[in-house]
């Protein structure tokens, strides 16, 4: 039988640009809780020792230097970073604002109810998992989520904040998941792992084994214990394929053999720059539009909730076992271009992609305005999003991952109720 291997990665809430989105939507947050009608489009650089703080922002909260300073040495005190022997520090670091207010050319479009900038959006919804979404990447996102649990509770406490995971699943050839096939985790960690080998130091082996022993298979265990078809075997830096068992489960840790510099001290951080992580992990495909520090003005992000919203809805109202949802439209202009639904031929019977199409239409309100009162989006819920992925979190606040609509998609359809 063909198979097939596809990967996803995700980053921890510690991952340099993972700060800078952290940032730009704690930014946001605080204009919204003073002022709903905020308009912000915040960018966030972190670097050794440095914040920068830019972009466009029309609000009545306070935004003086002082605020935004506090706001950012804030956020990155509760990420983690509070030792300034590593290069990034809450307390130690220097903060830089250069924040304006947007451009009046802009603002006449919003002001009548127009999309805050062009573009098209994308939303996907699977059945891998039972919050819809692809499964490599939701076991990428549970892997740094876990992460940033053990580090917090103490449980690890020789990792970092930084950490980067990467999921392989193998699928059978009509699309079904049949088994985890390769993990591999890179994370920043202290001197207390290391050993001597040669003239080097490197990250043990015994530190590796703790984390396939207490994060790793922990977390997949509690997700699909059903794709575990074999032992969980550490493959060592330098080790050759020949000596990986075939069932196994690849466990490549730090396999550059040290991950002690890292943080933003280690790598340049930009606000939006981990828009495959924040969506579906390459499955699907991306408008392009980054999400973090913009208010839900701004299509590029609240379309994009809109459109997972969507194509979550048909797939838990069985009408497809999969579905991807694109959404256009141009600055300043409300009703969006076009929708355009691809379903992979996996429709229920008597169901076709045109007639989702009109369904959307008729039951989904598509322009800024009724995308933001249908998800309920002038509200600070934004930072929360900013680490362990935009989708595939059943929160409170996360309202574009409800499946309210599903009674109501299939009776428009007339496909039976579900038993």
């Amino acid at each position: 039988m063909d198979r097939y291997l596809f990967t996803s990665e995700s980053v921890s809430m510690g991952h340099p640009d993972k700060v800078a989105d952290q940032i730009s939507d704690a930014i946001l947050d605080h204009c919204l809780k003073a002022d709903p009608f905020s308009r912000v489009a915040c960018e966030t650089l972190v670097t050794t020792d440095l914040v920068v703080i830019a972009g466009e922002v029309t609000s009545k909260a306070d935004l003086t230097p002082g605020t935004v300073d506090r706001l950012a040495r804030e956020t990155i005190k509760e990420i983690g970073y509070v030792d300034p022997t590593i290069g990034f520090a809450a307390d130690t670091c220097n903060v830089h604002s250069h924040l304006h207010t947007q451009s009046p050319d802009i603002a006449m479009g919003v002001d009548a109810g127009g999309a805050g900038d062009q573009g098209m959006m994308f939303g996907f919804a699977c059945d891998e998992t039972k919050t819809l979404m692809p499964l490599p990447i939701f076991l990428a996102h549970r892997l740094v989520e876990n992460h940033a649990r053990l580090r917090r509770s103490g449980e690890l406490s020789f990792i970092r904040p930084d950490a980067k995971s990467q999921v392989t699943v193998e699928y059978l050839a009509d699309g079904t998941p049949y088994r985890i096939h390769t993990i591999v985790l890179s994370t920043q960690h202290d001197r207390s792992v290391l050993v001597k080998r040669g003239d080097r130091e490197v990250f043990s082996d015994e530190a590796r084994q703790v984390l396939i022993d207490k994060l790793i298979l922990p977390t997949l265990q509690a997700e699909r214990p059903d794709l575990i078809k074999g032992p969980l075997q550490l493959v060592r830096p330098g080790m050759s394929a020949d000596e990986i068992d075939d069932e196994a489960i690849r466990c490549h840790i730090n396999p550059t053999g040290n991950f002690l510099v890292g943080g933003p001290h280690g790598d340049c951080g930009l606000t939006g720059r981990k828009i495959i992580v924040d969506t579906y992990g390459g499955r699907g495909r991306h408008g392009g539009g980054a999400f973090s520090g913009k208010d839900p003005t701004k299509v590029d992000r609240s379309a994009a909730y809109m459109a997972r919203y969507i194509a979550k809805n048909i797939v838990a109202a069985k009408l497809a076992s999969q579905c991807e949802v694109q959404l256009s439209y141009a600055i300043g202009y409300p009703d969006p271009l076009n929708i355009w639904v691809n379903t992979s031929g996996t429709t229920a019977p008597g169901v076709s992609d045109e007639q989702l199409v009109d369904l959307i239409r008729a039951h989904f309100k598509l322009t800024p305005r009724g995308i933001i009162e249908t998800l309920n989006l002038r509200r600070p819920i934004y930072r929360e999003t900013a680490r362990h992925g935009h989708f595939g979190r059943e929160l409170p606040d996360f309202t574009w991952e409800r499946t309210d609509k599903v009674e109501v998609l299939r009776r428009a359809l007339r496909v039976p109720a579900r038993a």
